[in-house]
């Protein structure tokens, strides 16, 4: 059986602000994260991600120096996902992006795989595009 957690990350070459300002706007996450849906859009300061036909709810924890990017994404059913995310400085023109996967109750082996492997071309994403931008 595999392991019911996994911490996946990406090296990036950007300092951990610049990376951190990125992804913890809400209306970056389409560029970044195609796992979190297609369209973003905030309703009354909460902010939902279309996934398919369903709105799920999506909330950074409060913006902090210490590079906590964690979020709680919320299903239409009430269920909830707590993300742990972390962008941490490696230097000062460095950081490394870490993200803890965890394992659903009931989730198959090659599910938790897919997962992974969606979350770690995530992390790919978010690097190619931060190291490109101006």
């Amino acid at each position: 059986m595999t392991d019911q957690t996994r911490h996946l990350g990406v090296a990036i070459d950007r300092p951990a602000p610049e990376v951190y300002e990125y992804a913890v706007d809400p209306r970056h996450l389409t560029e970044w994260a195609s796992g979190l849906g297609s369209s973003v859009e905030q309703v009354d300061g909460r902010w939902f991600v279309r996934m398919g036909t369903d709105r799920v709810e999506f909330a950074f924890a409060p913006r902090n120096e210490f590079g906590v990017l964690d979020h709680r994404v919320t299903t239409p059913s009430g269920q909830v996902f707590d993300n742990p995310m972390r962008v941490i400085a490696n230097g000062a023109a460095r950081c490394d992006v870490v993200f803890t996967l965890r394992r659903s109750p009931g989730m198959t082996d090659a599910e938790f795989d897919r997962d992974a492997g969606l979350v770690s071309a995530d992390l790919a994403s978010l690097k190619k595009i931060v190291e490109h931008r101006d």
